[in-house]
């Protein structure tokens, strides 16, 4: 997180944000235009709706308070035009659900709003290097997968993935894929009770097996490389229509997932109606370490809706240039 921003979160914090002039002109061209915008019920990805929906009451329009949903019903009520837009489409992770609930048919789908995310597989350092545990492959072997037990039946807890999150599926295919069934079970729930119960285990000494996502806080608390590290897979396996999909990284790597974008995903017939909006939508980029400073912020504490709003404040007031040429570019549009 840029010092620019850390001072404007601590000295305009609760203040109620005022636009600059620039992006307040007369011509609105969302003026009586309704948005209705969808996220998941992941509180961590509030921020980069919020910092949309700013966006687009700077163009005039009305924007109605964000509604949680499960992935799956914001795609098709998306696509349906009972909702407006996802800020937060995890692609490719989400090509099937994408796909099956209309396409590019039912969805405008430009630009990269956050790039670089990436996801994956983990394991306490410690028990990296004793036992040698390079692979997630490895945990065929009873005794190595033992040592992850936390349970006492014998085989190896893997935190993982919340049903209808996508990267469920990534998992279920993987576990087959692997021969992974007799050894590892894959434990689903509340992610972040899950992943908080991990942690404590770690912080007693006890060996970890989890899965999480970038950007995300888990990676502040647990630091790859320093306290944990990344498990490669034998070999790419991905379900549906990414099944020939080869995840290996330019370096050889292979950690089981694809880099994934955040990208917006809004209704068609909207996006044509309103060009600036899709302008908008096509243009908009977040960088990724602010992203997870943010999320950082709500795992020590800062996780009300009034907290969320403060970072919202002084994230645009640190970046008020890039926030007002967003807007510009995006009247530009409507011309």
């Amino acid at each position: 997180m840029t010092n620019s921003w850390k001072k404007a979160l601590t000295a305009g914090a609760l203040t109620t944000m005022t636009f600059s002039m620039s992006a307040l002109a007369n011509d609105l061209p969302g003026k009586g235009v309704s948005v209705q915008p969808v996220q998941s019920t992941v509180a961590e990805e509030t921020f980069q709706t919020l910092i949309v929906n700013r966006a687009l009451e700077a163009l005039g329009y009305d924007v109605k308070p964000t509604k949680e949903v499960d992935y799956n019903v914001g795609y098709t009520s998306i696509a349906k035009g009972d909702a407006t837009f996802l800020a937060v489409g995890w692609f490719p992770l989400h090509a099937d659900k994408y796909t099956m609930s209309g396409g590019d048919e039912k969805f405008y789908r430009q630009g990269q709003y956050v790039s670089g995310a990436a996801q994956g597989y983990l394991i306490d350092k410690k028990t990296a290097e004793k036992y040698n545990i390079t692979n997630i492959g490895q945990l065929t072997d009873p005794e190595l997968a033992k040592l992850f037990d936390a349970n006492g039946d014998g085989k190896a807890d893997l935190t993982g993935c919340n049903p209808g999150w996508g990267c469920e599926m990534v998992i279920e295919e993987q576990l087959n894929a692997y021969k992974l069934r007799d050894t590892v079970t894959h434990n689903q729930g509340n992610y972040a009770a899950i992943i908080a119960d991990t942690i404590s285990r770690y912080k007693k000494g006890d060996p970890i097996l989890y899965y999480t996502w970038t950007p995300y806080w888990v990676s502040g608390v647990l630091i790859p490389g320093k306290d944990v590290v990344w498990l490669e897979v034998p070999f790419s396996a991905l379900p549906g229509e990414r099944k020939d999909v080869d995840t290996a990284l330019a370096n050889g790597k292979n950690y089981g997932f694809e880099m994934n974008s955040m990208r917006i995903v809004a209704n068609k017939e909207f996006a044509e109606k309103n060009p600036s909006a899709a302008k908008l939508f096509e243009i908009v980029k977040l960088d990724i370490n602010d992203v997870s400073a943010q999320n950082m912020m709500m795992s020590q504490g800062k996780n009300s809706s009034a907290d969320i709003e403060s970072h919202v404040n002084g994230w645009i007031k640190a970046n008020q240039g890039l926030f007002d040429s967003w807007v510009a570019e995006a009247k530009k549009a409507a011309m």
